[in-house]
């Protein structure tokens, strides 16, 4: 007679160091840690007001550390302590080339030295999939770490996410309002699968217990399939009971904005992180959040693996309903 299976969340608690825990995927990630019996401690930058901090992290132990110091981050975040697993959320807010590094690549290889320090075997990092083709520098700073970390001697799993429903919902308010939405082309140019925060949050914790997710660079996407940004204003017109209205913008702006403040960097600093937003938005603009295939260079959306129950448009109406509010991220192209 058997014994009852053993399901990939079913794991010995362990104590788990979570970092970008205050973003709404980290947040998320806590909670489905905290879900599962694990003792979690949630990083937070200096000086935030615990008070203010969302129930979500409800459950875990907070503690505030400079990741940009990497003496700080040993003596008063890991302090000493052993820790089982690291989840890093982190990211850069706005990945312009400065910001990128300083976060993407070096607080993410203090983490990983810290947590070297402090016994930990698996690191779980939340990465992007757009760094399959990188031409900006947040994704060479992403793959530099990610190459970092499988060089680590620790085992890991390198989680590469589509699209996020926030970074899709920008136009809400926009659409509601009566105003056309704004496509780029005829709004077919690109496609992805976005991922819920929840169901991201359950992927990566559930990496700590599924051994085929260890030592893995791990694409993921959400159910369902891929949609343009034609559909999904075509969906939120429907949602409002209202006909379909769309404002194309020619990409070649974007490229003449990149172009000018590019050139205008070269005398006025600031103005060249300017255009590298302008950069970050027309690769957004152009390229499907989809696995790539190397072999044709063409993105494939059947072979984009998925994960969970909620879509995009359970999200806009949800959102549209008050039952749920938007909080964007800083890559948003509207």
């Amino acid at each position: 007679m058997t014994g009852p299976q053993v399901l990939p969340t079913q794991v010995a608690a362990q104590r788990i160091a979570v970092f970008g825990a205050t973003g709404t995927i980290g947040r998320a990630t806590v909670a489905a840690l905290v879900g599962r019996g694990h003792a979690v401690v949630a990083f937070t930058r200096p000086g935030v007001d615990a008070a203010t901090l969302p129930a979500a992290l409800a459950g875990a132990a907070l503690r505030q550390v400079d990741v940009t110091d990497p003496v700080a981050l040993a003596r008063d975040g890991f302090a000493r302590e052993h820790f089982d697993a690291v989840v890093s959320c982190m990211a850069s807010r706005t990945g312009v080339p400065h910001d990128a590094w300083a976060i993407d690549h070096r607080a993410q290889l203090n983490v990983l030295e810290a947590a070297r320090g402090a016994g930990v075997a698996h690191f779980v990092l939340l990465s992007a999939i757009c760094v399959q083709k990188p031409l900006l520098a947040f994704q060479h700073a992403k793959l530099a770490f990610e190459a970092a970390l499988m060089a680590s001697g620790l085992r890991y799993s390198i989680v590469r996410p589509t699209a996020f429903f926030k970074s899709l919902s920008g136009q809400i308010d926009r659409v509601r309002k009566g105003r056309p939405f704004l496509i780029f082309g005829d709004g077919t140019l690109t496609a992805c699968k976005p991922v819920s925060d929840d169901d991201l949050a359950e992927f990566l914790a559930d990496c700590l217990a599924d051994d085929s997710r260890w030592n893995r660079v791990l694409p993921i996407g959400g159910p369902g399939e891929a949609i343009t940004p034609r559909q999904q204003g075509e969906a939120l017109f429907a949602m409002l009971g209202r006909p379909a209205r769309f404002k194309s913008v020619p990409v070649a702006m974007l490229d003449g904005i990149a172009g000018g403040l590019g050139l205008l960097g070269r005398i006025v600093p600031p103005l060249a992180a300017k255009a590298e937003l302008a950069r970050i938005g027309r690769y957004y603009a152009t390229e499907s959040m989809l696995l790539l295939d190397p072999a044709t260079g063409r993105y494939d959306a059947a072979a984009t693996p998925a994960t969970g129950t909620q879509t995009l448009f359970d999200y806009y109406r949800a959102v549209l309903d008050g039952a749920t509010r938007v909080e964007r991220g800083d890559h948003g192209v509207f």
